[in-house]
């Protein structure tokens, strides 16, 4: 049936249907169940485990072990993923994702984020965002993607087992799989021990269930295309900076999965929003200053794109394929957005002279 649909509409036409429902599905989800890696970061530093720390667990392990189960069921193979098969950047991991880290606490929010409140009304993440992805741009072909190079080539790690974790620790994909499902029966534990909602507990399995989805959905595309299509899932920088550039250079949108994608997260989060009496506007003001945002802004475009994806795309998407690096970028934005925490507030405690 596949191949039928590929004769009848073609492999871009497919991939971009595709990248629209995991999107309706991942925004929807993640407006609802207020998904953040920021959120849960605030948590850990103010010592205090609540719901924002719960639901990225719900989201993550389900993504791992969702993805996982695809795998040893034989429905999905990665071995080919850019974040496996690729030479990978240690140096890049880490200093990125300790950029990125600091930059969504100036922020407040992640890439993903920013686009789902951006379906919300939200206009301080519409600009915000819209300066992630010139930066990530900028980062990835423009002025600032010298630099970009010369931090990624200081220590490097091959693609290949070197960088899959499982290969790395001598066990297989049915590890993993124990794995994920032990951290998803914690996860429902401490979900159900802080009272986190039905409806937001759904919610946040149906985010790890749209990053998995997105793989097993390109790989299924890729197996019977006579095309090199490569597999992929939920991740924003990227998919956000083709959207863009090809709005701006391109009279025909070019569809992929990534382009189908970022719209569908932004209608996805809007009705979710809509259904539920959340949309509305929102601006900068003197307790959200645009400098803060713009500041955020620049290191998470920058980060993201030495770390090799955003928050979603390395931390989950890339962490549910046990990348070595992805794993690295994630703690390491854990590690920047807890240090950024801790300076800030440092800050703003600090008394006033008098007079």
């Amino acid at each position: 049936m596949l191949e039928q649909l590929i004769d009848g509409y073609g492999e871009a036409r497919l991939l971009g249907v595709s990248g629209l429902a995991v999107g309706l599905l991942f925004g929807a989800a993640a407006q609802h169940s207020r998904f953040c890696l920021r959120a849960a970061t605030i948590e850990v530093s103010e010592r205090r485990l609540g719901q924002r720390m719960a639901v990225w667990l719900l989201a993550f392990f389900t993504a791992l072990l969702a993805t996982q189960l695809a795998i040893v069921s034989g429905k999905l193979d990665v071995s080919g993923a850019r974040q496996l098969a690729a030479t990978g950047s240690l140096s890049g991991a880490v200093i990125g994702g300790l950029m990125f880290g600091a930059g969504m606490i100036l922020a407040r929010g992640c890439a993903s984020r920013l686009l789902v409140l951006s379906g919300t009304g939200n206009l301080r993440a519409l600009v915000t965002g819209l300066v992630v992805t010139l930066v990530a741009q900028a980062s990835y072909r423009g002025v600032l993607a010298p630099a970009r190079e010369a931090i990624s080539t200081l220590w490097v790690v091959p693609g290949g087992d070197t960088r899959n974790l499982a290969a790395m620790l001598g066990v297989g994909n049915w590890a993993a799989v124990a794995f994920g499902t032990a951290g998803l029966v914690f996860g429902l534990e401490f979900a159900r021990r802080i009272g986190l909602t039905a409806t937001r507990l759904i919610a946040a399995a149906l985010v790890g269930v749209s990053v998995a989805l997105g793989w097993i959905a390109t790989y299924a595309i890729a197996s019977v295309s006579f095309e090199v299509i490569p597999i992929a899932s939920v991740t924003f920088t990227g998919p956000s900076t083709d959207t863009l550039m090809a709005l701006v250079t391109e009279r025909s949108l070019p569809l992929s999965f990534g382009i189908g994608l970022v719209p569908g997260v932004f209608v996805g989060s809007a009705v979710a929003a809509l259904l539920t009496g959340e949309w509305r506007l929102q601006r900068f003001g003197r307790d959200t200053p645009m400098e803060r945002h713009l500041a955020g802004a620049v290191l998470m475009g920058f980060g993201a794109m030495l770390a090799g994806g955003c928050a979603v795309g390395a931390g989950v998407s890339g962490g549910a394929i046990l990348a070595l690096t992805a794993w690295i970028a994630v703690a390491s934005m854990w590690a920047g957005a807890i240090l950024t925490i801790a300076l800030t507030d440092r800050r703003r405690s600090r008394p006033v002279p008098s007079a």
